[in-house]
């Protein structure tokens, strides 16, 4: 069996470029510029968790039984997965997500008749 294929440098741990892939059935080399999977450059027990996550199902309880480890151990590690595949929101989305919710709560409100159009405007202008 033979080694994964590597996402990161294992001197200086800058991003890697992969230039050949050499098949052993067939004697093929192929050449040329390949970048690694975003998985590639997780660690071990990062794919670990992942694995164990999707087992799972994403369903934490059975995460915390497989693993041994309490909820917010495993809130951390999936936060340090996501950081560094880099799908963690930034704070602009966040703040705009939040924005939006609180528009359309406003809204909501208004439709139900649990505000009038004056008190809906005023909380409008506050927004702003």
């Amino acid at each position: 069996m033979g080694y994964q294929v590597p996402g990161k440098c294992s001197i200086c741990g800058h991003d890697i470029t992969i230039t050949s892939f050499y098949c052993p059935n067939c004697k093929t080399k192929t050449e040329g510029v390949f970048t690694p999977c975003k998985f590639c450059s997780l660690k071990r027990e990062q794919l670990d968790f992942i694995e164990v996550f999707l087992k799972c199902r994403g369903n934490i309880k059975d995460v915390e039984k497989e693993m041994g480890i309490s909820y917010p151990t495993i809130r951390n590690r999936l936060e340090e997965v996501l950081q560094a595949l880099h799908l963690t929101e930034t704070d602009q989305a966040v703040e705009y997500r939040r924005e939006n919710i609180e528009l359309t709560e406003i809204f909501d409100a208004l439709e139900k008749g649990k505000l009038t159009p004056q008190e809906a405007l005023k909380k409008l202008r506050e927004k702003r």
